[in-house]
């Protein structure tokens, strides 16, 4: 990875300066975490963090050749190890940071490349299951990330450049496309952004989106995040540009449409008539969890001449008990689910789906029969949490949540007319949204009819759409 200079606050002379022992030992003061090693008879000093570096590497290609080396074969032990010069205190000091050893003989400082942390190992996602296809997933470790993209990807035309963000974490960007895939304009514009990014640290690829996406108080995500390699892999060879951060175990990529918030890699291991069938059933899924529970209250509220008589007559009955209007007893209904919802993700998975189940039983059956809420709101807006599980994308289902309680409030007051205008906003809103320069409702806005087979539903293969690419860059 590139290495990038660290900007200390020493004075001019000492950076134009060879850096000393004392120079360096100065910025690491109180770091208790800093070792420190001397080899008497090759007359060097050795600084690195253990946690940073791999001790067997460390061992075989410094620690033990150093023992054995006189001083003067000193110069012909870094002439055969891989190895740099650290001209600057900055450079060292950097250097060791990133996970180098540092070694000080006579008025020369070499830094090696002993890199090597502990790291999670590669394992299946526990956020993106799938039924079908490969089951390894990102880690927190750049490199090992890398590693799974080009074992997928075996083609020089893969380019991969790296970046740095945050003043104080330095935390590496590696930018990655398919050069003749990728649109020239969209590779610049990321470069562009990523360089202009100033915060101070930088953990997440989230974070890094929230941060270079065009309309950062919007609900919906512009950027779409995975864990898959496979999705990442599969997305590159289609012309997407994508960001990875070290330390997070998601990608994010660009650009991005509304519609692939609703794919998932199932989608291509199946037969395309099944896959089809089931994206298909994803975006019903969406139009219930937006619009059932606020369709239910519009009804109930102003409609009920809408609802069968026998069913009607059901539903007076179940409400005769309730003394809440239906605004409110859906209102607090869903609050409920999203209480269930939010505990169950944040306590241990066992303890967590036990709360979920239960809690939704009991709570349910309570609410019916102390008259808070009728049976056939339970109904309805458990519907709408079941249908907000089919989404794939984690951070979609978020925003649309939060959605439906707004719309939820427009049906409460104003009825269809709220329900239907405010579908119209979001729609609106929708087409109005660009992510990096490019439309965020394609195929539709602009209308490219090429890729509607590969966007509502999975078309075959072999009708995929080959060649030149369509821009959609406004």
């Amino acid at each position: 990875m590139k290495r990038s200079l660290l900007h200390p606050k020493s004075t001019q002379e000492q950076e134009n300066s060879s850096p000393s022992l004392k120079e360096v030992l100065r910025h690491f003061e109180r770091c208790d975490d800093l070792i420190e090693r001397k080899t008497p008879d090759a007359d060097t000093t050795v600084l690195y963090f253990n946690h940073l570096v791999e001790e067997d590497k460390l061992e075989r290609n410094l620690l033990g050749p150093l023992r054995e080396k006189k001083e003067a074969d000193i110069n012909e032990l870094f002439i055969e190890e891989q190895s740099a010069v650290g001209k600057k205190t900055a450079e060292v000091v950097d250097g060791i940071l990133s996970g180098e050893a540092a070694v000080f003989w006579k008025n020369q400082t070499f830094l090696i490349d002993v890199y090597g942390p502990e790291s999670r190992t590669v394992q299946s996602s526990e956020t993106e299951t799938v039924v079908s296809g490969p089951h390894d997933a990102f880690v927190e470790t750049l490199g090992t990330n890398l590693s799974l993209i080009r074992r997928r990807i075996k083609s020089f035309d893969l380019k991969i450049e790296f970046f740095q963000a945050g003043t104080v974490t330095k935390t590496d960007v590696a930018l990655l496309y398919m050069k003749g895939r990728a649109e020239e304009e969209t590779v610049e514009e990321m470069k562009k952004r990523i360089t202009s990014v100033k915060m101070d640290a930088l953990f997440e690829s989230t974070m890094l989106a929230q941060y270079i996406d065009d309309h950062p108080n919007s609900l919906f995500p512009q950027f779409l995040t995975t864990e898959r390699p496979d999705l990442i892999s599969s997305k590159l060879v289609d012309g997407k540009v994508v960001a990875m951060v070290d330390g997070s175990p998601s990608a994010l990529m660009t650009p991005t449409s509304f519609f692939e918030f609703f794919a998932s890699p199932d989608d291509f291991y199946q037969r395309w008539i099944l896959s089809s069938a089931t994206r298909l059933l994803r975006l019903v899924a969406f139009l219930i969890t937006l619009t059932f529970t606020a369709f239910y209250v519009a009804v109930i509220t102003y409609h009920y001449e809408l609802i069968p008589e026998d069913l009607l007559l059901q539903i007076a009955s179940s409400r005769a008990q309730v003394p809440f209007p239906p605004l409110v007893e859906a209102l607090m209904m869903e609050f409920t689910i999203e209480l269930l919802r939010e505990a169950g993700a944040r306590l241990p998975t066992k303890i967590g789906q036990t709360i979920g189940i239960v809690g939704g039983i009991v709570i349910g059956q309570a609410a019916v029969q102390a008259g808070i809420a009728s049976g056939i709101l339970l109904v309805t807006v458990a519907i709408s949490a079941i249908a907000s599980f089919v989404i794939p994308s984690y951070l979609m289902s978020t925003a649309i949540r939060v959605i439906r309680f707004g719309l939820i409030i427009l049906a409460g007051f104003l009825g269809h007319f709220g329900l239907v205008a405010g579908l119209v906003f979001i729609l609106i809103h929708l087409a109005s949204l660009r992510n990096v320069r490019t439309s965020y409702m394609v195929p539709l806005t602009p209308l490219v009819l090429r890729d509607m087979l590969f966007t509502f539903i999975r078309g075959p293969y072999w009708a995929r759409p080959k060649g030149a690419k369509e821009k959609y860059i406004k």
